[in-house]
């Protein structure tokens, strides 16, 4: 196991929890040829088949579930080593202040929650506000990061992806659309449209892809908040195209439906932002590195 790397053993953690190739690489942002290598590789150090295949999941073998014991107590070491280094570099004490757009509420309280629970003495904040908002924060460099769909393009920043955002059709679980395979974009496109107002990544987004392909969004209704369109639809005013993390909720309560669209869903990222040449403090750092860590571990919020 000496010549085993690092990289290996996090490509198998990630296929433990997944139970798939094809998930791992998409949770890790490989390529699932990659993913197989590094596996063969390490197969091959360990000398015994470490899966087998069942259909579409794979199965630790005996020696599989053992691998993977000794891989999360050296990432809990390692999650330990963190911590105290980050005490070490005074990272127990300071503040945080981070902003994000509205679609991002779904999932930022719960990722700097975890933050938090790594350093309990950090004093956070959290801020959600349209993006026209956001960016004037931004511009005013009011606060240490911003979470956004789409990074600005008026302003200079650094911005780094950190989780995958996939943009789907949706409609309420009876709409007429909602049984339907491989329904045509320009089927959809003759939808009424519940839409973000001006000015929204998610609305961009959208209007992108139909001009791409000749079409043209007809907008029933500008709504300013995701949980307004959400209550547009399921009352049958029309249908939407959203970010999945806003409708995990109903889609597992059945109140809505994401349609099999062609083109859909759309394959965007959330990205962590600030002014370019900003110079971190200690605790923006240890949120930065954080992020990081997160994008390349659990990424379990995508689809």
């Amino acid at each position: 196991m000496r010549h085993s790397t690092f990289r290996q053993l996090e490509v198998f953690d990630a296929i433990m929890r997944l139970g798939s190739f094809r998930k791992a690489a998409e949770d890790l942002f490989l390529t699932q040829p990659t993913v197989s290598m590094q596996m063969k590789k390490l197969t091959q150090t360990v000398g015994y088949p470490l899966f087998e295949q069942a259909g579409k999941r794979v199965f630790p073998t005996e020696v599989g579930r053992e691998l993977h014991k000794t891989t999360r107590e050296i990432f809990d070491d390692l999650a330990r080593f963190d911590m105290a280094l980050a005490d070490l570099k005074g990272v127990r004490r300071g503040a945080l202040s981070i902003a994000v757009v509205t679609t991002a509420k779904y999932f930022a309280p719960g990722i700097l929650g975890r933050f938090c629970e790594r350093y309990p003495t950090i004093e956070a904040s959290l801020k959600v506000c349209n993006r026209a908002h956001i960016i004037e924060r931004l511009i005013a460099n009011k606060d240490d990061f911003y979470i956004l769909g789409q990074p600005p393009e008026e302003i200079e920043v650094d911005a780094e992806a950190f989780l995958a955002n996939s943009l789907v059709a949706v409609a309420s679980n009876d709409h007429p659309l909602a049984d339907q395979k491989q329904i045509p974009l320009r089927r959809f496109a003759e939808e009424p449209f519940l839409l973000r107002e001006p000015g929204s990544g998610t609305r961009a987004a959208t209007e992108r892809l139909f001009a791409e392909h000749g079409l043209k969004v007809r907008v029933r209704m500008d709504l300013e908040s995701n949980e307004a369109i959400k209550q547009a639809i399921m009352a049958h005013f029309g249908v939407s195209i959203l970010s999945r993390h806003t409708i995990m909720m109903e889609i597992a309560s059945g109140h809505l439906k994401v349609l099999d669209v062609e083109h859909l869903p759309i394959a965007r990222s959330w990205y962590v932002v600030n002014r370019k040449g900003k110079s971190p403090s200690l605790v923006a750092s240890a949120f930065r590195d954080y992020l990081r860590e997160y994008a390349a571990e659990s990424n379990r919020l995508g689809p």
